[in-house]
């Protein structure tokens, strides 16, 4: 089963949840912001997608440039930051078994599903 970690007040996140309707596709929703991710959980997301820990943050935010930009973290501590603050999550993720993209722009979801 596919599924999208989502903020719905996120307009592309709605779009990739749109793309996901208009497709069919079964998928499960996860309010990442509702139901922080784990350490665990993190690792194996950014495993899937194949990046590093900081493609997955979200450096415009007001958190990340305040309080951590300016340090020099090693991946995990980068893991646990994006734990600890679920806001500074690049979203929307959509994973489909071993398959997984960020949905920047949305319409890159189309490549696993």
């Amino acid at each position: 089963m596919i599924v999208i970690y989502h903020n719905p007040r996120c307009s592309k996140s709605r779009e990739t949840v749109d793309i996901l309707n208009k497709q069919n596709a079964k998928f499960e929703i996860i309010k990442y912001l509702e139901e922080p991710l784990s350490v665990e959980n993190l690792t194996e997301i950014i495993k899937l997608l194949n990046i590093k820990p900081i493609e997955l943050v979200r450096q415009n935010e007001s958190i990340w440039k305040e309080n951590f930009r300016h340090l020099d973290s090693t991946d995990q501590e980068l893991i646990k930051i994006m734990s600890e603050h679920p806001k500074l999550i690049e979203r929307p993720i959509v994973i489909n078994g071993d398959k997984a993209v960020i949905g920047r722009p949305p319409n890159r979801i189309l490549d696993i599903i």
